[in-house]
């Protein structure tokens, strides 16, 4: 079992943007991020789902050499989807 708060494996990772895959569907998830932001409900859900149930508090880092710090998670799970990185990890 994972500890709350640390992201998905790669496995889960897969499983997790499963449905993600399909360019339309990803692109409707970001879309709703920018729309409504990350205090949105399904928003909340999908990254509280993506790090066992937390969703991570203060900054993040990233596997990005260029930029390998977020200022929180809501700003990390935005860039993603900008730059469509959609398993790029923490």
């Amino acid at each position: 079992a994972q500890q709350p708060g640390t992201p998905l494996s790669d496995q889960e990772y897969r499983q997790f943007f499963k449905f993600l895959r399909i360019t339309l569907q990803a692109s409707t998830a970001c879309h709703l991020r920018e729309l409504y932001g990350c205090q949105n409900s399904l928003v909340q859900t999908l990254d509280k789902y993506e790090n066992h149930g937390v969703i991570p508090q203060g900054p993040v880092c990233s596997e990005m050499p260029r930029n390998p710090f977020f200022p929180n998670f809501c700003t990390f799970s935005f860039y993603r989807c900008i730059k469509k990185k959609y398993f790029l990890k923490v």
